[in-house]
């Protein structure tokens, strides 16, 4: 609920002094420091395409992108701490309670149109035009393609450069799950919070969405708390449904595998080796074709017809090659995360108004490699041929409905200068899965290492404070949408602040997210308490650890009770 003693109301702040360096700037003079920020709105006015003056006009909004003192008092004045400026200011004829004077630049976005977004008329201010500052209501009305609660919508926070609250930033969740989506940010930025308050919003019962987490760290099983909590409740008698699978429940049947993946998973393969398996795939194929389903006995026969040859003498003889290989599938058999028979299949993974978290941590990097691309890749296929009525409702693939899947870690996934077993398969359905309703976010902490051509697929976008210079340079080029200006903040943000830019909102926002409804799951542990413990008698030390649940749900009780009212 917007505090309606807190609204920002339009008022005048300056005046337009002239064009700026490109043709959608202007500047204008103030000597209000104070609303001057760094991404605020302001508009000016400008009579309406074939209107009579004085009759309608347009508001033409802008963002503020720099400002710089122009006239101000003697630096000399200020180096003596002994001497009042205020007085000295008065002295020489600087009544006015603000005596330094701004340039501000502003550039422009145009008009709001409900049905066409914003439109730049091309009509510059003329100088000494006023510039006023924009209103809550108005921003709240403009920004969001969608209001709070509504429908399709993701409230994720508030306006940052607004009093907290005053203005409600709500996102478009068909555009954030069907144009793809990144939260880039540094390490305890704030990136997994966001990304829980989001899927907090997707589980809404005003959203309903079909989520699946590939959650490498286990971040992501306090979602559970959503079950049964009132925020999450429908009149219709909806309740979120959160299914946490831990690696013990991860099973992946062998024959979903490609020759990859399955390349991947085998230590220190030859060349010679390498050739043998995938002609053995080749073969496999041909033999077991209509049926999608194989065994490991199955692959080591392909294995042995692959590496057969006639000697001179006629007699068939099996290679050097074929025992090795062979040797290395057994083993490979034994896998506790790749089956002969059971399956995840996409029906068990996603499902309308559920959350499936498939937490990874203490499965290797390779074999999470494997996993991830199986998974997408399987699901893919289920989406086009449910659309295209290849499967029936009895198939385990079929999926009749949009699904969206979020990636943690995603440059381990889809590194930009590595080999990746995830990140073909991450480019098609980017570049191709809008059109059969499989979306996907990508989380990492290194956009510097992310692939660039999988994060520029990512038509939505949360930037939050980075530091190093190398993902700095390199979110120029792949996030476009955010603008220069407010890329200059990225190193200023301080946690839970987010830029929030691409197809999800109408404009870029400088965003304060909000708090959580579900605990988070990706606090860091606090070392220094952690070492005391090792100190303290051991009655003591079984004490507060038998204490630390129960301290611990009160006070997210208490924060709960707090956000709630």
């Amino acid at each position: 609920m917007v505090n309606a003693s807190a609204n920002t109301q339009s008022c005048v702040i300056g005046t337009v002094k002239g064009p700026g360096e490109n043709g959608n700037q202007y500047l204008f003079i103030t000597s209000d420091n104070r609303q001057v920020k760094i991404g605020e709105f302001v508009y000016y006015q400008v009579p309406a395409p074939g209107s009579r003056a004085g009759e309608n006009s347009l508001r033409i909004l802008g963002k503020i992108s720099d400002r710089r003192l122009s006239d101000h008092l003697p630096d000399r004045i200020f180096a003596d701490t002994e001497i009042s400026p205020e007085a000295i200011a008065a002295l020489i004829g600087f009544s006015h309670p603000n005596p330094e004077i701004y340039e501000v630049t502003v550039d422009v976005i145009g008009y709001f149109d409900s049905a066409l977004g914003f439109i730049n008329p091309r009509l510059t201010p003329d100088p000494g035009a006023k510039v006023s500052i924009v209103d809550d209501e108005t921003l709240l009305n403009v920004i969001n393609k969608k209001q709070p609660g509504e429908i399709g919508s993701a409230h994720v926070g508030s306006l940052l450069l607004r009093p907290n609250g005053a203005v409600p930033v709500a996102l478009d969740v068909k555009e954030l799950v069907s144009t793809h989506m990144a939260i880039l940010a540094g390490t305890g930025s704030g990136k997994s919070y966001t990304a829980g308050v989001l899927i907090e919003e997707f589980l809404q019962p005003y959203n309903r969405a079909a989520v699946l987490i590939f959650d490498p760290h286990g971040e992501y099983g306090t979602l559970s708390e959503m079950r049964g909590h009132p925020k999450f409740q429908g009149e219709d008698g909806y309740a979120p449904d959160v299914r946490i699978l831990t690696p013990n429940d991860i099973t992946i049947r062998i024959s979903s595998l490609d020759y990859y993946d399955v390349l991947t998973l085998l230590p220190e393969m030859s060349d010679r080796q390498q050739s043998i398996l995938n002609k053995a795939f080749r073969i496999l194929h041909r033999h077991k074709r209509g049926e999608y389903r194989w065994n490991v006995d199955d692959l080591i026969a392909a294995v042995n017809e692959a590496d057969t040859a006639e000697d001179d003498e006629g007699n068939l003889k099996i290679g050097s090659s074929a025992p090795a290989i062979s040797w290395k599938l057994e083993r490979f058999a034994n896998s506790p995360y790749f089956h002969q028979t059971n399956h995840l299949a996409p029906k068990d993974l996603f499902v309308p108004g559920r959350v499936t978290v498939l937490q990874m941590n203490e499965i290797s990097q390779e074999e999470q490699q494997v996993i991830c691309a199986a998974v997408l890749r399987q699901s893919y296929l289920a989406r086009i041929n449910t659309e295209k009525d290849k499967i029936s409702e009895g198939d385990e693939n079929y999926l009749p409905y949009p699904v969206f899947t979020l990636v943690e870690e995603a440059h381990r996934f889809a590194p930009a200068s590595e080999p990746s077993r995830c990140k073909a398969i991450l480019r098609t359905i980017l570049s191709e899965g809008r059109k059969f309703g499989l979306g996907v976010g990508l989380i990492t902490q290194r956009p510097g290492k992310l692939d660039s051509d999988v994060l520029s697929q990512c038509m939505s976008q949360f930037l939050m404070r980075i530091v190093n210079p190398v993902d700095q340079e390199s979110l120029k080029y792949g996030v476009e949408a955010a603008g220069r200006d407010l890329l200059k903040e990225l190193p200023s943000l301080t946690k839970g602040q987010v830029i929030i830019s691409g197809a999800c909102v109408n404009t870029p926002v400088l965003c304060q997210v909000r708090q959580r409804l579900t605990k988070h799951g990706g606090e860091t542990l606090n070392a220094p308490s952690e070492w005391q413990k090792h100190f303290q008698p051991a009655r003591v030390r079984s004490q507060t650890i038998d204490r630390a649940p129960v301290a611990a749900k009160a006070k997210t009780k208490i924060l709960r009770g707090i956000s709630l009212e």
